[in-house]
């Protein structure tokens, strides 16, 4: 059986629902593994060359999540636009929405790179990063912020061809500059010579190079696919020239999820500041935790990107029963498949956490972290199922609502509570500082996130969602399409 399919075989208006999002959704998988990669591969080298690098890594990945998240609202809108179009069999729409994304996206990350760059170290000073660890995460965020236009312009790719139903080409393009980053990291951190080339010891700057090279080339691929509309969509020069008025549109659905992406970040960003009240084997343990995480949730992330252009083509087709019937498949299924993980790494969390670290203390707190939030791991993908639903109708706001009451609501507050023993209680170990307490906020934020998205997508608000110059979808009657749900 061929399990990575091309848009042009790929039908997600019409016929069963399993067989088109796992085709879907598998190089997505693959695509945001090896996008992970790039993490591991630095965080795997800089364990090996210190903990203070790896601890500085662990302040700095959240800031790159930051900076990306701030422009990827664009990426969303474009990828949404793009969906609605094509299941609207709108070719025309669907280019110019590409186009406009493009240019939009490309300004908006230069003029964030270049803002954010002279405010690394004092943002990283107040995350409360120690002076061992500061210039390196300070060095490491520097560079990715120089380089922030080419690692965004390649997310931007990504979107726009998953919003015209083509996951397989963007997967093949991050596999070349995944395995070029792998070979590039060992040599710039640790100063590796290669006979006549000899490349300088940098240290955590020379793994922010590796990544920042490896996807400027995967970017520069990307536009010559999209501007020769070989694959997925096209985008056309003379369809570049920014448009205000509909830079309108793109912001009316991308701000919402640029929001949610912030704030997901700032909470983030704020847990760390938690965090930081410990030790340095606490934050390393984190970051290793937090990298583990990043690779588990590969299928919630792929699945509900997956989701997200069924749930816009369907709509843009108005197909709502084929929609929801997505969405439902989706969210049963990643419980499944990440309740099952989650077992399985509560019962082995520590050789998990040796693959990046040989100091005990970080292994310690490294596996009690991943035992405790392991058996919530279902309840991600409950939530990502329906968020991406929400996306993909346009409904970008109640997305962010989501996320944001989640961690900012849940997570973050209950994790400085517990953490530092402000209860006035005996409970266990609640009523003094125990960093326990944040690996009890990831268990809660992931159920109460879960609950929160099954009952708002119940409403079927998501129903209104087309974005596109219609008129207004609500109460129109399900088509012919819309009886051919089964399972497969």
């Amino acid at each position: 059986m061929n399990l990575f399919k091309g848009q042009e075989e790929l039908d997600l208006t019409n016929g069963g629902i399993i067989k088109p999002l796992l085709y879907l959704s598998l190089p997505i998988v693959v695509t945001n593994l090896l996008q992970t990669a790039y993490n591991l591969a630095d965080t795997f080298w800089l364990g090996q060359y210190s903990t203070e690098a790896l601890a500085a890594i662990s302040f700095a990945f959240p800031m790159v999540f930051l900076l990306i998240s701030l422009g990827m609202g664009l990426a969303v809108a474009g990828s949404v636009l793009v969906a609605q179009h094509t299941g609207a069999d709108e070719t025309d729409q669907a280019e110019y929405a590409a186009s406009q994304t493009v240019t939009f996206a490309f300004l908006a990350s230069a003029i964030l790179g270049a803002v954010g760059y002279p405010f690394v170290r004092l943002f990283l000073a107040f995350l409360g990063a120690s002076p061992e660890v500061l210039p390196g995460a300070t060095a490491y965020m520097q560079v990715v912020a120089l380089g922030l236009p080419f690692m965004f312009g390649f997310f931007v790719f990504i979107s726009l061809m998953r919003g015209a139903g083509d996951t397989i080409t963007p997967m093949l393009v991050m596999f070349g500059t995944v395995v070029l980053n792998v070979i590039l990291d060992p040599f710039l951190i640790n100063g590796w010579s290669l006979g006549p080339l000899a490349f300088p010891e940098l240290g955590i700057q020379g793994a922010a190079i590796a990544t920042v090279f490896s996807r400027s080339l995967a970017m520069l691929v990307g536009l010559y696919i999209m501007l020769s509309g070989t694959r997925g969509i096209q985008i056309n020069l003379t369809d570049m020239k920014p448009d205000l008025q509909y830079l309108r549109k793109i912001l009316r659905i991308g701000v919402p999820a640029s929001i949610e992406g912030t704030g997901r970040a700032l909470s983030i960003n704020a847990l760390l500041i938690v965090v930081g009240l410990f030790s340095t084997s606490v934050v390393a343990a984190f970051g290793i935790g937090t990298r583990v995480f990043s690779v588990i949730f590969l299928p919630a992330i792929a699945v509900a990107r997956g989701v997200e252009t069924m749930t816009g083509q369907n709509i843009g087709a108005q197909k709502y029963d084929r929609a929801q019937k997505a969405n439902y498949v989706a969210a049963k299924a990643l419980f499944a498949i990440l309740g099952l993980a989650g077992v399985v790494i509560f019962l082995v969390p520590t050789p998990i956490v040796a693959v990046f670290t040989n100091d005990q203390a970080v292994l310690d707190v490294g596996a009690e972290f991943l035992r405790f939030v392991a058996l919530s791991f279902g309840f991600i993908g409950i939530q990502r199922a329906f968020t991406g639903g929400f996306r993909g109708a346009g409904k970008t706001l109640i997305a962010a609502a989501i996320s944001i009451i989640a961690l900012a609501g849940v997570r973050l507050p209950t994790a400085y509570v517990a953490s530092q023993g402000v209860l006035p209680t005996d409970l266990w170990f609640l009523g003094q500082p125990d960093a326990r307490g944040i690996w009890i906020a990831f268990f809660a934020s992931n159920v109460v996130g879960a609950i929160i998205a099954y009952a708002w997508f119940r409403r079927g608000t998501w129903r209104e969602g087309d974005v596109r110059d219609t008129p207004d979808p609500a109460g129109i009657e399900p088509t012919e399409g819309d009886a051919s749900v089964g399972d497969d």
